[in-house]
């Protein structure tokens, strides 16, 4: 093993990690297949993916979305992209305190799903539009048609 004496890193890749993200032609077609679900059923959506460092990747508004479903979109994908569940899982203890604790950054409303390809996370999927249930079941559908996981841990 070598160790750089000014930055003092290890060459055996122990000084770093690395990280899976969605890649923004899968985050642009969850959009897109999430806003056709929407629209199947009358709602006009805000539907945002975010990686897991809850990085907006992408990110589609309906003409006529409710403005407030615009942040609530973003919330969304971040709680489920940050802590690998769905954005309603977060335990009773937090529900309060997540939202205050992250500056409204993260939400507890349904509609937010982390997104896993076999066992690799790789962001969160937020759908605002609807009632959250209508919007968890959009997300969910998204998934689906996506080819991502639906089920097990977290969602």
């Amino acid at each position: 093993m070598v160790i750089d004496p000014i930055t003092e890193s290890r060459d055996d890749m122990t000084a770093y990690r690395h990280t899976t993200a969605i890649t923004y032609e899968t985050a642009a077609r969850a959009v897109s297949l999430a806003m056709e679900i929407a629209e199947e059923t009358g709602i006009r959506p805000v539907v945002a993916v975010a990686d897991p460092s809850m990085t907006l990747v992408a990110y589609g508004l309906s003409d006529g979305a409710t403005p407030h479903s615009a942040e609530t979109s973003r919330r969304k994908a971040a709680t489920a992209a940050s802590t690998r569940r769905r954005s309603s899982l977060i335990p009773a203890a937090l529900t309060t305190a997540l939202p205050l604790g992250t500056g409204g950054a993260l939400t507890t409303i349904d509609g937010g799903l982390p997104i896993f390809f076999g066992d690799e996370h790789v962001g969160g999927l937020g759908v605002a539009g609807g009632t959250p249930a209508e919007d968890a079941e959009i997300a969910l559908e998204t998934l689906r048609r996506l080819g991502a996981r639906t089920t097990g841990a977290g969602l």
